[in-house]
């Protein structure tokens, strides 16, 4: 079996990693790839998706894998290409994944089908977003499109929403776009992953992030510096109302609206006071959830993706840990608002009880990792307490080193004064 998987950050080290790892031992390519990857998967030479093609083609490519979002929504898209080749896909064509590419068309999706989900207004400038803002906080700013996670922002003030504006209307930084003002919302957050099958979908182990740079959930807004997931964190009576009131509305609306859809789906919920309300969907694997649920994941992942883009569910080539997993993330210097890179990392081949994943680093000409980017390293551990598997991957952690390196230390910790929520 050959594979090729699309993506070069920590997600897609992961993906490939659990492939690799499967039974069917496939044969791995990555395009673009990076340095770490290309230990596991051969880098292909491609200029564009056409021509990414045209190799997958010519090498008669059994899988192609959509990792990264941005190339669901490229050109003609990388599904419906695949499928106009003959090349089975595990992703989503470009139509329905626009449920990322565009919060409004979510949000315009969630109102139509009944999903519960927090009332949002469009606008297209600042005057306009103060205006649906009416000086109520604190509100919830999201630009309307793809922004490497970094898209939203969690405004308690005046001073923060205009920031964030200033951002988007006039300094465009994600590109040209609508913002939605959206209510904000109180209570835990939890991200749910589902492979989807046509009517069909398997809930993989839910998860939560940490979106700010700082301990205590201070600071900006960033991808995510960290996550943890297990079947525990949420309690199965809860799971149980998510998948009734949000899952399965989902799935019915994705095949009422004619989107097809093979591939992963990202649930990003609020657990309000009120019941469980959608704050976004993923058309894809989360960044740095993706690191944490993997290592829980066991069984023949190749078959069961390649199984699924022929349209066919299969669960039984799966299982799940019913532990923790803990993924400590370490950012590279002025990481969110830019990224320092060149510092040359110390310790990986130190760490022997964790898995480490890369999301930006290359090897320097002296055969040295160092810094390529935001997001530099996932560390990660798995057991059956969540205790010690944070004990865990903190002194992993504590093991690499570099010049600038940013760090939460209290990944795991955090928002767990309860055993779980119910």
């Amino acid at each position: 079996m050959k594979i090729l998987v699309v993506g070069k950050g920590g997600r897609e080290h992961a993906l490939i990693r659990a492939l690799a790892e499967s039974p069917s031992r496939p044969e791995l390519f990555c395009f673009p790839g990076s340095d770490a990857i290309a230990e596991w998967a051969k880098p292909v030479a491609a200029a564009d998706l056409p021509s990414l093609i045209a190799w997958m083609k010519m090498h008669e490519i059994d899988l192609c894998v959509a990792g990264e979002e941005s190339y669901l929504v490229r050109d003609e898209g990388l599904a419906n290409l695949c499928e106009m080749n003959g090349i089975p896909c595990w992703g989503p064509k470009k139509e329905s994944a626009q449920l990322e590419a565009s919060k409004e068309f979510a949000k315009q999706f969630l109102a139509r089908h009944r999903i519960p989900t927090a009332q949002a207004a469009s606008t297209e400038t600042l005057e306009q977003a103060l205006a649906a803002i009416g000086g109520i906080y604190p509100t919830v700013l999201k630009f309307d499109g793809l922004a490497a996670g970094k898209g939203v922002a969690v405004c308690m003030d005046e001073a923060a929403a205009m920031e964030f504006l200033d951002e988007v209307f006039t300094q465009r930084r994600f590109g040209s776009g609508k913002v939605l003002v959206e209510k904000f919302l109180t209570g835990p957050e939890v991200s749910i992953f589902a492979a989807v099958v046509d009517e069909k979908y398997l809930i993989f182990t839910p998860a939560r992030d940490y979106k700010r740079i700082g301990d205590g959930d201070m600071g900006p807004n960033t991808g995510g510096m960290g996550a943890v997931a297990s079947r525990q964190l949420i309690a199965p009576e809860m799971l149980e109302t998510i998948e009734r009131e949000i899952i399965m509305p989902t799935i019915r609306g994705l095949q009422e609206d004619g989107l097809p859809y093979r591939g992963f789906l990202y649930f990003g919920l609020m657990l309000t006071p009120s019941g469980p309300q959608v704050i976004e969907y993923n058309c894809r694997f989360g960044d740095p959830e993706c690191q944490a649920v993997m290592p829980l994941v066991s069984g023949n992942f190749a078959e069961f993706c390649l199984e699924g883009a022929r349209g066919n569910l299969r669960p039984d080539l799966l299982d799940f840990s019913s532990g923790w997993s803990v993924c400590v993330i370490l950012a590279s210097a002025g990481y969110p608002d830019s990224s320092r890179n060149g510092d040359v990392i110390s310790g990986i081949e130190t760490v022997q009880d964790a898995r480490i994943y890369h999301s930006g680093t290359r090897r320097n000409a002296d055969g040295f990792w160092e810094t390529h980017g935001g997001r530099v390293l996932a560390v990660v551990c798995h057991g059956d307490e969540r205790a010690a598997v944070v004990s865990m991957a903190h002194r992993a952690a504590d093991r690499i080193t570099f010049s600038g390196l940013q760090r939460r230390r209290d990944i795991g910790i955090l928002h767990f004064d309860e055993p779980n929520v119910s």
